[in-house]
């Protein structure tokens, strides 16, 4: 393909985090400016997520850990900026074959694209708990929202429970901000995470990092609990969240007060936008859920239709940097472009390496699927339409839904606002579990348009 027809090519990047950073930095590297649609007012995606204008806080105390690379992307963007067609506050809310129904401050617009490029990102797994419902009840993502976008922590005293890495570092960030965190909750054992040594080691300046992350939280002399089982978030609807109960590893009944929950067991893929492209699926295994199928440089089944970073795969932000690079060379060679090719099998080299790591995650701390099982019948599974876990097991013993989307039709279960985000997967685990089928038989709910919530402004018509 010749330069010329090369910089008239229409290719849109979706979502502007560290992959769909790195994939623009290495398109305009080519000659080719892409367009960068983003949801969020700002770069860096949920990991990191700009402060407002105005806000004068260091990185340090924003990012902690994760300072430098925030730093270092955050300026990679600023360099590119202008080079780019960026659209920031802009949501990708449907597509059909070469075009993008998008909407900005109520205002509706089509992009057409010749080839997409999904770099989506992802969201918080939950697992509901009864009671969770109740105001002060909130993701570890929304928890570190409204540290890093408002300075504000989600109450006085903050309980994280889950499970996962970003429960830590999430605490971490709130103690460093000066919050008062009144414990640490993992639903996963002490012997998880040393039986994944072995696979954790696979990227030992990560395990390290880890490591002073819980060693931050001893010194500040948080109360850690490991291997919990979670029973009831506590409160009432005028007052909302005043603590929750949990059963501790040794069988013992613990309640701690507390007036916020921040809650999350790891991250679940966005892959609405590929649903409706016709984009195939897969399950994964170690993760119990399904992800993007995809090829090793982020091709999908779809033609010109690309993904990378999380939203693909759920490996961290340092992974999804390399697959935003990987991706765009990828789409480089459709195109008949030269590539460097030391720096493409620099990235799939530091890929296998994280996707051994993320492996070793995945075994010391799992997906707690039993919790869906034990759920009582009146605890809540979906938060927007309220229905309970009993009503979802009725659809199962006398409706005979065995399958989410099914059930989804006789229960309204994933119908709300959020659109199965956060009730979905803990759905399926519940229906999974009282029709005795394994939860990937029990399938996953299909994407549909608008994949968010929007608002149009209409024009008043003169009678």
């Amino acid at each position: 393909m010749a330069t010329a027809r090369l910089s008239t090519h229409r290719v849109v990047i979706v979502g502007a985090g560290p992959a769909g950073i790195r994939c623009a930095e290495t398109l305009l590297a080519a000659g080719l400016k892409p367009i960068l649609i983003d949801e969020n007012r700002r770069d860096g995606g949920q990991i990191y997520r700009r402060q407002p204008e105005g806000f004068t806080r260091d990185y340090v105390t924003l990012y902690g850990t994760e300072a430098a690379k925030a730093k270092d992307l955050h300026q990679s963007f600023d360099r590119l900026r202008g080079q780019i067609d960026y659209r920031p506050d802009t949501l990708v809310w449907n597509l059909t074959p070469g075009q993008l129904c998008c909407v900005s401050q109520g205002k509706h617009s089509m992009v057409d694209y010749d080839e997409l490029i999904l770099c989506t990102g992802a969201t918080d797994r939950l697992m509901p708990i009864e009671g969770w419902q109740l105001a002060g009840t909130y993701s570890l993502g929304g928890a570190q929202i409204a540290l890093k976008s408002q300075a504000v922590s989600i109450g006085h005293r903050v309980v994280f429970m889950g499970s996962g890495p970003l429960l830590y570092l999430v605490a971490s960030q709130y103690v460093k901000a000066g919050a008062t965190v009144a414990a640490v909750l993992d639903t996963s054992p002490l012997s998880k995470r040393i039986g994944a040594l072995p696979k954790l080691l696979a990227r030992p300046g990560l395990l390290f990092t880890g490591m002073k992350l819980l060693a931050q939280l001893y010194r500040a002399k948080i109360p850690l609990h490991l291997g919990i089982k979670p029973l009831q978030v506590l409160g009432d609807a005028a007052s909302g969240v005043s603590g929750v109960r949990i059963s501790t590893a040794k069988g013992e009944t613990l309640t701690i007060d507390c007036d916020a929950i921040a809650l999350g067991y790891h991250l679940r893929p966005e892959t609405q936008l590929a649903d409706l492209a016709g984009c195939r699926m897969r399950f994964d295994e170690a993760s119990s859920q399904w992800w993007l199928a995809v090829d090793e440089a982020g091709r999908t089944s779809v033609n010109g239709v690309y993904a990378a970073g999380d939203g693909s795969k759920i490996r961290g932000a340092d992974a999804a940097e390399h697959a935003g690079r990987l991706v765009a060379m990828a789409l480089l060679e459709d195109l008949q472009q030269p590539v460097n090719i030391g720096l493409r099998d620099e990235q799939r080299h530091a890929l296998a390496v994280m996707d051994e790591f993320r492996l070793g995650l995945a075994q010391a701390f799992p997906w707690p699927a039993a919790q869906a099982k034990a759920l009582p019948d009146s605890a809540i599974v979906c938060r927007c339409e309220m229905i309970s876990a009993g009503e979802l097991r009725r659809t199962v013993s006398e409706k005979g839904a065995c399958e989410v989307n099914r059930a989804k039709a006789f229960s309204r279960v994933g119908m709300g606002r959020c659109q199965g985000r956060y009730c979905s997967q803990a759905g399926a685990e519940v229906i999974a579990a009282a029709a005795g089928v394994s939860v990937q038989q029990v399938g996953r709910q299909r994407g549909q348009a608008p994949v968010k919530p929007l608002s149009m402004l209409t024009e008043e018509v003169s009678p």
